[in-house]
């Protein structure tokens, strides 16, 4: 049997060196104005009530004749997919040339709390993608959608085949009905109604935090500020750090309607999986999809785990179809060093080579 020595120099060392981290913190912090959110310089070309989109300048002078249209979730904010230079997946679709547009969803408030599923799809979605038809002078566009924006744009492609050139989605959920993933067991006992009412009809985006957080309470909640107290004296990594916390707690609220019937229609019944959805009352059926397709999964995807994602390829009709797996969780799919340096090259070899 072996004894340990306690050595009481060794707690006064640890403190002495958490103190020179968390001075050199507050050093940096206090050094720190401008985080360096979106370094992907793009212009303001089309708006509708609060949504916007905005067209990424080209880097090369001939961008790819089709251009491609990104619909990010609802949820959160679009520049998760341009968080910082070295690992954006916008700046390197865009240096590879492709001509990219991606929508800001915007903040609702006000009479916006009456918005509707058809409001985003078969409204500000269809009238912005005919804007970048008549832009261009083309029939159809690409589409990507991420997290819950590809699953709106799924429903689009499947209600607007004829102006979509392929379709490519990340992380999207599709099958509801699985019983992976913690988010989609809650919602098949949300009372949506009574949670939406109870504010008035504008769910707040703080409120959607919180249940995200309660996924993964330690590690969302507790690990990471202890990771930040550790490594706050590397001004990169505090950055770093500064950037994903200002993503995550940029939460628009959300329309009653349209959070309510996505809850329902989606989570709960699962009817755009099983062909049984309508829009604006015209069937959004997967099977009438037959364009191109390219989708990416997280295989550590907490929120949409992949046994969501994957039976959207054999639920469209497609014949050209691709099915992307990584190693990585949720956003690492956009932010992992071990994936950034991909996404962007695969998005380029699919959109051209389509």
């Amino acid at each position: 049997m072996t004894t340990q020595t306690w050595e009481p120099a060794k707690p006064l060392e640890e403190l002495f060196r958490l103190n020179a981290k968390l001075t050199a913190g507050l050093e940096n912090l206090l050094d720190t104005d401008d985080i360096g959110l979106e370094p992907t310089p793009k212009e303001l070309v089309y708006e509708e009530d609060r949504v916007k989109v905005f067209r990424y300048v080209p880097q090369v002078a001939k961008p790819h004749g089709v251009p491609i249209l990104i619909s990010y979730a609802l949820v959160n904010k679009q520049y998760m997919l341009d968080l910082q230079a070295d690992r954006s997946m916008i700046e390197r679709m865009v240096a590879s040339g492709l001509d990219v547009y991606i929508i800001d969803w915007g903040y609702p408030a006000g009479v916006d709390k009456f918005l509707t599923l058809e409001d985003y799809v078969d409204g500000y979605l269809n009238n912005i993608v005919d804007f970048i038809r008549t832009t261009h002078n083309l029939d159809k566009i690409n589409l990507l959608g991420v997290c819950q924006g590809a699953t709106m744009a799924a429903c689009y492609t499947s209600m607007y085949q004829e102006k979509v050139n392929s379709f490519i989605g990340f992380v999207m959920p599709f099958d509801f009905s699985t019983d992976d993933g913690l988010l989609f067991k809650w919602s098949r006992h949300m009372d949506i109604d009574a949670m939406v009412d109870a504010h008035n009809n504008l769910y707040p985006g703080d409120s959607l935090n919180d249940a995200f957080n309660m996924l993964k309470p330690l590690e969302l909640s507790l690990d990471k500020y202890v990771y930040f107290i550790d490594k706050m004296d590397n001004k990169d990594a505090l950055l770093d750090f500064l950037r994903m916390e200002a993503w995550i707690y940029d939460s628009p609220d959300q329309a009653g309607p349209m959070l309510k019937r996505f809850i329902k229609d989606f989570y709960q019944e699962n009817r755009f999986a099983e062909g049984t959805l309508q829009i604006g009352g015209r069937p959004a059926d997967p099977k009438n999809i037959t364009c191109p397709v390219l989708l990416v999964l997280g295989l550590k995807d907490h929120l949409v785990p992949p046994a969501s994602t994957r039976p959207f390829i054999d639920a469209v009709s497609s014949s050209d179809k691709t099915l992307k797996e990584y190693p990585v969780g949720h956003i690492g799919v956009f932010v992992s060093s071990r994936v950034a340096g991909d996404t962007g090259p695969l998005i380029h070899d699919w959109v051209t080579s389509h």
